[in-house]
């Protein structure tokens, strides 16, 4: 007899071991666990800066942006260095979860700052407010001419930034800013005949560009942090800390009850929701895992795919509106567009993506025999009577930036709605809400930490390729590249496209995804737009593939964490998640190959862009056939290549190559039905 799962998971996998799993595997939230003192400390620094922000949605410094851009990163470096520690991410999270452990026994707990963390956090404070000191305007007309005093500050800048960068995201990223410093200060060494060469640049000029200039740390990255992607994080925080995570969770486990296919499209879907709290694929992953893995292991799932469907599940909540990855914010800026905008462009996206997890679920339900399971939870409509209040919030996002209202702004009403909710909850405890409303305000600002550390790096690159032109040189050379191989324009543009989204997947290997959207943005963008694809398009093609490089083997961090929840083997999970994320991989391809691909976007008219999704869909159900080897039974491999030439022609929008596709779907079924009609009366 046979256990009812309960919404919220088991009693072995608790909070504890949920955080711990993230440190360990979030790529950009390697946090370690302070002392109850401490945290306390880093908590109410946090809730300062929280207020700060607020403030400057609704009254703004007078000097300008890039002003409140100083004082936002002069208040918030200093905190990576007092919540990330400076050894190895995995080290140190079994560390902390030994301390945790610890913690449970009675010890002492809490892995806190040195006296090195204390000195980086007060250098860090002492230049990144020095353009303040001796009166901001009088900084600014220095720019061209700095001091030696002005260039040390900066240079001590640029050095914390990148140790800060590489404590929240490892190695990677500040050794490629290193050589784009490199790059810039020795390319007059470079032979003369090779197109990337310069006559090379000063230090105090490229100290100029990061510390003085627009372009630099105080650049569009960081503008979007400080600006967007906080206000979405402490959105989450408060969101959750309503009590919404749990109740996506619930609603998910509820509105599907007891069939086969119940437990896969429960993961499917709360983790679609639970994407809107956490903002991150590995933290949805993470806490995904927790809840809904004893009921895929009751249900029959093998631990491989049962991880290949959560890990694509997390991944899939930061593809999805109402909240995108932080990159999307990036879009907008970049492309002088509103964020709503963005979200539309998303919508068609997101459906055929779910619409191979689903196809995939149910191929899953059918090949592995999958048990339905009896889930004792209320039924949907009793729950959303009970706390159907928290999708508010989310539609007051999307109504506001329907009514134009600026999103920063959209985006604190929102959060006010979550906390007069979460008000609701707490039954007119007042006192207990005002402490969690400033909890989870602090949270939020610490859980943007890795981002913002990301996003000031990010502007050593877009500054040195701003002062150097190596953007346009690297993208003619993929264009270069790809005209080896064939002189026909239409090859050129594909053969392009698919080394983009080979590059963009192989930087996101080992960078996390907003550094991998910029830095494919200002070298992969311009190829794709010198060959005739639309800014818009473009911008798409590379968010997608940089939000899939984590899933892309053979790190796939989001598989890795899933693994760990599932104990599957490593290797296997990630496949399995390549193969439920097929279809996200191939989609955006569609984006950038033909004029008709803006229809998936929606910036074609409304009948262009419903044949354009339909022939895509039908594309998606051909890979799901190759991936799933199932039709309307086991599948074979004549059918499944006829499917997978199926889908190529289906996902290269235009009106011939479709009907081939189409006929190469009809083959398949023709052959399987004949296959197994002679198998039936063999």
């Amino acid at each position: 007899m046979s256990t009812k799962p309960q919404p919220g998971g088991d009693a072995a996998t608790g909070t504890a071991e949920v955080d711990r799993l993230i440190a360990e595997y979030d790529e950009e939230r390697p946090s370690r666990a302070l002392s109850r003192r401490w945290d306390l400390g880093v908590r109410v620094a946090g809730f300062a800066v929280a207020l700060l922000v607020l403030k400057q949605v609704f009254w703004p410094f007078a000097k300008g942006g890039q002003y409140y851009l100083v004082v936002f990163l002069a208040v918030t470096l200093p905190l990576v260095f007092l919540c990330y520690r400076p050894r190895g991410r995995r080290d140190g999270a079994r560390r902390d979860g030994a301390r945790r452990d610890g913690a449970r026994r009675g010890w002492a707990a809490g892995d806190d700052p040195g006296p090195l963390d204390w000195a980086f956090a007060a250098v860090a404070f002492a230049v990144g407010a020095y353009p303040l000191f001796g009166g901001f305007d009088a900084f600014l007309d220095r720019q061209g001419q700095l001091t030696d005093l002005d260039v040390l500050a900066g240079t001590l800048l640029l050095v914390l930034v990148l140790e800060a960068c590489r404590r929240t995201t490892g190695w990677v990223l500040p050794v490629v800013c290193l050589a784009f410093i490199a790059f810039a200060y020795y390319g007059g060494f470079l032979p003369q005949t090779w197109a990337v060469s310069h006559a090379g640049v000063d230090f105090g000029q490229i100290i100029n560009g990061f510390y003085n200039d627009a372009t630099g740390f105080y650049g569009t990255p960081l503008d979007v942090a400080a600006t967007y992607i906080v206000l979405f994080t402490i959105y989450g925080s408060v969101l959750n800390a309503s009590g919404a995570g749990a109740f996506f969770v619930d609603i998910s486990f509820s509105a599907f009850r007891k069939s086969r296919t119940a437990p896969g499209r429960t993961a499917a879907t709360a983790g679609f929701l639970l994407g809107t709290v956490s903002g991150s694929g590995t933290a949805t992953t993470v806490s995904l895992g927790a809840v809904t893995w004893p009921m895929l292991r009751e249900a029959g799932y093998p631990r491989e795919n049962a991880g290949g469907l959560l890990a694509a599940s997390g991944i899939g909540a930061i593809l999805s509106p109402p909240t995108l990855g932080a990159a999307a914010f990036i879009i907008a800026e970049y492309l002088e567009t509103s964020y709503l905008q963005v979200l539309v462009w998303a919508i068609l996206p997101t459906l055929l993506y779910y619409l191979g997890i689903a196809l995939a679920v149910e191929v899953d339900a059918r090949r592995f025999g999958a048990k339905p399971v009896e889930i004792d939870a209320p039924g949907p409509w009793t729950l959303l009577k009970r706390g159907g209040y928290h999708f508010l919030s989310l539609g007051v996002i999307v109504l506001f930036l329907a009514l134009d209202i600026p999103v920063y702004s959209a985006v604190v009403y929102a959060t006010g709605v979550a906390a007069a909710f979460a008000l609701v909850a707490r039954r007119g405890d007042v006192r207990g809400w005002l402490l969690d409303l400033a909890d989870s305000l602090a949270t939020g600002v610490r859980s943007a930490l890795p981002v913002i550390a990301v996003c000031a790096a990010a502007g050593v690159i877009t500054s040195t390729i701003t002062k150097t032109g190596l953007g346009q040189e690297l993208a003619s050379a993929l264009v270069d590249v790809a005209g080896a191989i064939s002189s026909d324009p239409t090859a050129v543009l594909v053969v392009t496209a698919v080394l983009a989204a080979v590059a963009v997947s192989l930087l996101g290997l080992a960078v996390p995804v907003t550094a991998s959207f910029i830095i494919a943005w200002v070298v992969i963008g311009p190829a794709l737009i010198e060959l005739g694809v639309a800014r818009e398009e473009a911008a798409m093609f590379i968010f997608y593939y940089a939000v899939l490089s984590e899933v892309t083997p053979p790190t796939a961090l989001a598989a890795v964490a899933a693994a760990a929840i599932t104990g599957g083997d490593v290797v296997k999970t990630m496949w399995r998640t390549w193969k439920y994320t097929l279809p996200a991989f191939l989609v955006p391809l569609a984006f950038v190959l033909t004029e008709n691909g803006a229809g998936l976007l929606l910036r074609t008219p409304l009948l262009d862009a419903l044949w354009v999704f339909v022939a895509s869909a039908l594309g998606v159900a051909a890979l799901a056939v190759l991936t799933g080897g199932w039709l309307f039974g086991p599948a074979r491999w004549p059918e499944r290549a006829l499917c997978a030439l199926g889908a190529l022609a289906l996902l290269y929008l235009q009106p011939v190559t479709v009907a081939v596709g189409l006929g190469f779907l009809a083959a398949a079924v023709v052959v399987h039905l004949v296959r197994r009609r002679k198998e039936q009366h063999a």
